[in-house]
């Protein structure tokens, strides 16, 4: 993947992180998936199981959002760099 793509998918993933309808769609799923853990009789071990795995794969969906905008901050931070250092010169 090239450093304009990297930097696209940084750019549409800040944009969905900041959608209240986003994050109010995780936070509802997450305390659902949270409520079905706690609600969970210890001998429902599936449900149990379904509901960790659900909030893990929340969780994932998330982080992998973040990883790529602070990949894209990276990438534009080292182009900066570069900029000054060609500007010095």
């Amino acid at each position: 993947m090239t450093e304009e793509e990297h930097i696209e998918l940084g750019q549409a993933s800040e944009t969905v992180l900041a959608l209240p309808a986003f994050n109010q769609v995780v936070n509802h799923l997450v305390e659902s998936a949270f409520q079905t853990f706690v609600n969970s009789k210890p001998d429902q071990g599936e449900m149990r199981e379904r509901a960790y795995n659900h909030y893990h794969g929340l969780v994932d969906v998330v982080d992998t959002m973040k990883q790529r905008v602070a990949v894209r901050d990276e990438i534009l931070a080292k182009g900066d760099t570069r900029q000054e250092e060609l500007d010095h010169e």
